[in-house]
């Protein structure tokens, strides 16, 4: 697997600055204000560029773990500064981070490795995850991070939401709320450009429709969902919110490192029998880090921080998840759709190894070296099955910007 040249994301502080930057080189086109405050008191805020009424909001940080999204929203607000004609008639609104609590907890800037990457991994159980908190918490108990997204999009009534988001290992892919026509041509186009593979079977969006290779559009209400088990439901989430007002939401995915075993749309010879392999995988690793956990608890008693909690709730998953995927018919029969199954399978028990590893550190040190060796054979493991190569950050972020002005641009074209 290649290694990283120099490299380093923006920590949230950072993105401030260069806002702040930007709305004082502009004052005439440029806003920045604070929209609220995260459970911790961190303040989040929102950067305007241009007043009219029909708006874009760009949302970058849902996700911790998900860096690029920081990068490639900067990227566009400059982008967009230096463009009037993307101005046009459209207002940009770009959301710095939704989740600065969790931003400060995903602690590997410069990634040189997934290993690398995981050492210092965070992503918060799905009730606490800004985007995500709607599908599962009753309304009086949605977290203030949910509150300060949903009050922005009551406040601009965007026509096109778009979120970015970002993978591990993998592909690029679209996720749309409702269609855009016109936009998986230019997706792809760039995607191309870019040498990045586009994941045509993306896990994510399983038993969605595609209007186009790797570009997956929300189906109908009454569609059922591909994992049963799983708690979270798109329709519910801070997604869906922009439908209020006419809108739409796109979900912007890009890798961080590539694999060209996700595009590959031919026929999978057995895919039941794939996903029946990879649920026993599945049911076996995570019983690894569970044995480590049961045998741990006794030193955690008084510990209940979000580390652990995200550790826990994503074991919590696997019984459920195994099941679907052997008493559920497969929703793609591809060897791209087997390929991102497997991916998924990996991520969780790994995910949930590396944040119990930095629980452990310090209250339970011969525990935290055994779920690091397999934090290390894990992410080994994952690289060379899917003969990972790194995205440079440029294209990352040139490939994401390009199909937010794609979607953009198409969008306005259908709400006109």
């Amino acid at each position: 697997m290649s290694v990283l040249p120099e490299l380093r994301y923006p920590t949230v502080a950072e993105q401030v600055s260069a806002a702040r930057a930007l709305a004082a080189h502009r004052p005439g086109v440029c806003t920045l204000r604070q929209v609220g405050l995260s459970r911790a008191g961190r303040p989040l805020h929102l950067l305007s560029v241009g007043r009219a009424r029909h708006a874009v909001l760009v949302v970058a940080g849902a996700h911790a773990n998900e860096p690029t999204g920081s990068c490639t929203l900067l990227a566009l607000a400059r982008r967009v500064l230096v463009e009037p004609e993307l101005r046009d008639g459209i207002s940009w609104h770009f959301l710095l981070c939704a989740d600065p609590d969790g931003a400060s907890l995903h602690v590997t800037p410069a990634p040189r490795s997934l290993f690398d990457y995981h050492l210092g991994f965070f992503r918060p159980a799905g009730p606490e995850q800004p985007e995500w908190a709607p599908s599962v918490l009753p309304p009086d108990r949605l977290p203030p991070e949910t509150r300060a997204l949903t009050g922005v999009i009551d406040e601009l009534r965007p026509y096109l939401q778009v979120t970015l988001h970002g993978t591990d290992l993998g592909g690029s892919w679209v996720q749309l709320t409702k269609d855009v026509p016109g936009l998986a041509e230019p997706f792809a186009k760039s995607a191309a450009e870019l040498h990045i593979p586009v994941e045509t079977g993306a896990s994510d969006a399983a038993g969605w429709p595609a209007s186009g290779p790797g570009v997956h559009v929300m189906p109908a209400p009454e569609a059922g969902p591909a994992y049963p088990s799983l708690p979270d439901d798109a329709r519910h989430s801070t997604w869906y919110h922009a439908h209020r007002y006419g809108g739409l939401t796109a979900v912007v995915e890009v890798p961080m490192w590539a694999s060209d075993l996700v595009d590959d749309p031919a026929p999978h010879p057995a895919p039941a029998a794939a996903l029946g392999r990879l649920a026993r995988r599945l049911q076996r690793d995570a019983l690894e880090v569970t044995r480590v956990l049961d045998a741990a608890l006794p030193r955690l008693a008084d510990l209940d921080g979000p580390l652990l909690r995200a550790a826990r709730w994503g074991l919590e998953l696997v019984p459920g998840l195994a099941d679907d995927l052997v008493s559920t018919p497969p929703a793609d029969g591809t060897r791209a759709y087997v390929g991102s199954v497997d991916a998924f399978a990996r991520r969780v028990p790994l995910r949930a190894a590396a944040m119990l590893r930095r629980v452990l550190r310090g209250t339970d040190d011969r525990a935290a070296e055994q779920l690091e060796e397999l934090v290390a054979t894990w992410s080994d493991a994952f690289a060379e099955r899917f003969r990972a190569r790194w995205v440079p950050l440029e294209h990352q972020v040139e490939h994401q910007s390009r199909t937010v002005v794609a979607a953009a641009l198409h969008a306005r074209e259908g709400a006109s």
